[in-house]
């Protein structure tokens, strides 16, 4: 990504405590990534930052609409969101990627660009089966056909009762081995 400017944070410049900032998410933010499932939305970020000297906690909190297309009807609508995500980041001598939460940056490094954070929250949180409101009512998860689970001992129990004499020949041989 290359980044906005908008999504930049000077962290080389806040002292050892808690930091507050607000950001607007819009279709800017999406459009900064090929290939996005995501191309239209809107919200807010309330990030709360607290640096120490090795390490940066970041706590996310988002409220957004994003458009998506339904899975039935290909029409368009807003699915609304609220996501709170925490990151942690560590100063060390490189940056690299310890996990999905915790990320190591170089300890000289003068800024951090967060917007790569909302992205990933927002776009890990778009449902798989993308339903318009007015079909939710219908798909419950209730109306999902149940497995049926039989145990090898209830199997056992059916072939013995209902045995087929055409297969006799082969359980004696079976039984033989």
């Amino acid at each position: 990504m290359k980044g906005l400017r908008e999504f930049q944070i000077d962290i080389f410049r806040l002292s050892h405590k808690q930091h507050e900032f607000e950001f607007n998410i819009g279709d800017e933010l999406f459009s900064q990534f090929e290939h996005s499932i995501v191309e239209h939305g809107k919200g807010k970020c309330h990030l709360l930052l607290e640096k120490t000297e090795t390490m940066m906690t970041l706590h996310f909190h988002i409220e957004a609409e994003i458009e998506l297309t339904c899975d039935r009807s290909l029409d368009m609508f807003y699915y609304p969101m609220k996501l709170d995500e925490n990151v942690i980041i560590k100063f060390g001598e490189e940056n690299y990627t310890l996990s999905e939460e915790v990320v190591v940056i170089r300890m000289d490094t003068p800024s951090i660009n967060i917007g790569d954070f909302i992205y990933e929250f927002i776009t890990l949180a778009v449902p798989l089966k993308k339903l318009h409101p007015r079909y939710e009512e219908e798909f419950e998860e209730d109306d999902e056909p149940e497995m049926i689970y039989t145990s090898q001992d209830e199997v056992d129990e059916d072939e013995t009762s209902e045995s087929d004499p055409r297969w006799e020949v082969l359980k004696k041989l079976k039984g033989n081995k």
